[in-house]
């Protein structure tokens, strides 16, 4: 089969198209021929090997797993002899993490790992990245903020892919949202849901006067120093990417004032846990309550230049890698 392979950390120039065997199940996988995978911010650090600590999970000096991408949705080919969750030819999505890659045309995983069947009428496409944005923004604002109806939820980075999806479900969960973007993506998040825009490269937000009981910001570039000017008496910083400083003040903020500074590794957590998260966003995903923002779409062969555009810091939404 064909697979996108690193062999060593660097620039998209370290991505390989090659030709290696086809898996075959253990007897707890299942083989899933790939028809949608998705490419995302968190695979661009990880060709990086970056932030260092992360090698630790991924591998000191080379990639420990060197298929890329994580996010799929295809088709079943084969099931091994104790699979009981799945059939040969369910249409199934998930994501396979610290594992095998789906950047591939073929990849095995557990039945117990993270992976469901695919609804009926909802494309493949869309299902490659529902573990990637929406799951976490799903578990940032709905576990760890605890958003409620009346609440004000500021999105910053509101027009990637976890900033589109908090959006929604930000405002599915009742809350007044404002969405911080460039102006090009004002038409995007309006019609995402967002009551009010910002233009980050015209307007600071901290400075504006205003205050939010949820700040949930999905780029960390608006640190907790400068945040919790604006959050209200008990708000809350919410942020997927990782510093020194923010898990400093994650403990600090643990203990005293009300101010609250949180993290979470999302896609580490407890697989049961995931599932029941992901199984409630499919429900709205089904229901409309949830869209999925596909931004641009790449062959396998041009794997090293979706890599090339989440770089650049110009994705509206996902970028998924059409195997189909």
């Amino acid at each position: 089969m064909k697979a996108i392979i690193t062999t060593k950390y660097g620039s998209p120039k370290v991505l390989q198209l090659q030709e290696i065997p086809k898996p075959l199940p253990k007897e707890n996988e299942i083989l899933v021929k790939v028809k949608a995978a998705s490419v995302t911010t968190a695979d661009t650090m990880m060709r990086r090997g970056k932030p260092w600590y992360g090698r630790i999970f991924i591998g000191l000096t080379k990639p420990k797993y060197p298929i890329t991408g994580t996010g799929f949705s295809g088709t079943i080919e084969a099931v091994g002899d104790r699979v009981k969750r799945f059939q040969l030819g369910d249409e199934v999505f998930g994501e396979s993490v610290l594992g095998a890659g789906s950047n591939a045309e073929y990849l095995c995983i557990s039945e117990e790992g993270l992976v469901e069947v695919k609804p009926e009428n909802v494309a493949h496409e869309e299902l490659a990245s529902m573990c990637d944005g929406p799951l976490t923004s799903w578990n940032y604002l709905k576990e760890m903020a605890n958003v409620k109806s009346g609440q004000k939820v500021l999105v910053n980075g509101a027009s990637g892919s976890l900033g589109t999806a908090a959006v929604q479900l930000a405002k599915y969960l009742g809350a007044e949202v404002t969405a911080v973007c460039s102006f090009g993506n004002f038409d995007l998040v309006r019609s995402l849901g967002a009551d009010h825009v910002i233009d980050y490269t015209r307007v600071d937000f901290t400075k504006t006067g205003d205050s939010y009981d949820v700040i949930f910001d999905t780029v960390g570039k608006s640190p907790f120093a400068e945040s919790k000017k604006v959050l209200s008496k008990n708000g809350i910083y919410l942020s997927p990417v990782l510093s020194m400083p923010l898990l400093f003040q994650m403990l600090w903020t643990s203990r005293f004032g009300s101010k609250k500074a949180m993290f979470s590794a999302t896609g580490l957590l407890a697989v049961p846990k995931l599932r029941t998260l992901l199984n409630e966003l499919t429900n709205l995903l089904v229901l409309g309550k949830l869209k999925m923002v596909v931004d641009k779409r790449y062959s396998l062969y041009e794997v090293g230049k979706a890599h090339s555009y989440v770089d650049s810091g110009r994705k509206k939404g996902n970028v998924v890698v059409i195997l189909d």
